[in-house]
């Protein structure tokens, strides 16, 4: 994690190892390692208040302190407004005692701009990641987030194909090393 990157996007074709690359990732984290936080997207998730839902869900299985707040107003009878209930999570987030990374997997999936703007509402609000939370989007595509505007304030870390993409001396070294031919 460098200092002051609030999103890591990870955008490269299906079978290209974005999960496993984030699982690798984690796994070599130094320790103390901050909590994760994982929400695998679908289709069905461009509902805003169910977005939300799981995103707190996730948030909570990394700190359980996270979302209390939320959950609740997300159970009112009255939804409010979608703005107060991120504002209440990155509330809690910024309070938590440990930062986390909260890993939205198959991004590409989601269409509905109102969780677009969530995610850029979450993005401009996370105080830094040493007393907060970092993003890592791995997508099929680039999300339509404000990933101009992240760069050009060096709050973004960008993996594509090119770069994922073994090369022949990798290639070689896969087949004969792990697959043993």
């Amino acid at each position: 994690l460098r200092q002051g990157r609030r999103l890591t996007l990870i955008s490269a074709p299906a079978g290209y190892g974005k999960t496993t690359l984030i699982c690798e990732w984690l796994a070599h984290l130094a320790s103390p390692a901050p909590n994760v936080a994982w929400l695998s997207l679908d289709s069905d998730d461009n509902d805003p208040l169910r977005f939300l839902t799981y995103l707190t869900a996730a948030l909570q299985s990394a700190d359980p302190a996270i979302g209390q707040t939320t959950q609740g107003m997300l159970g009112a009878p009255q939804q409010p407004a979608l703005e107060a209930l991120l504002t209440s999570l990155v509330n809690d987030i910024a309070a938590a005692p440990q930062p986390l990374i909260l890993v939205l997997d198959d991004y590409h999936v989601i269409e509905a701009p109102a969780i677009h703007q969530a995610v850029t509402f979450l993005l401009d609000h996370l105080p830094p990641f040493e007393q907060g939370m970092h993003l890592v989007v791995a997508t099929r595509s680039d999300p339509p987030l404000p990933l101009a505007r992240l760069r050009g304030r060096g709050q973004l870390t960008e993996l594509y194909q090119a770069d994922l993409r073994f090369t022949p001396e990798e290639t070689a070294g896969f087949l004969n090393e792990t697959m043993g031919l």
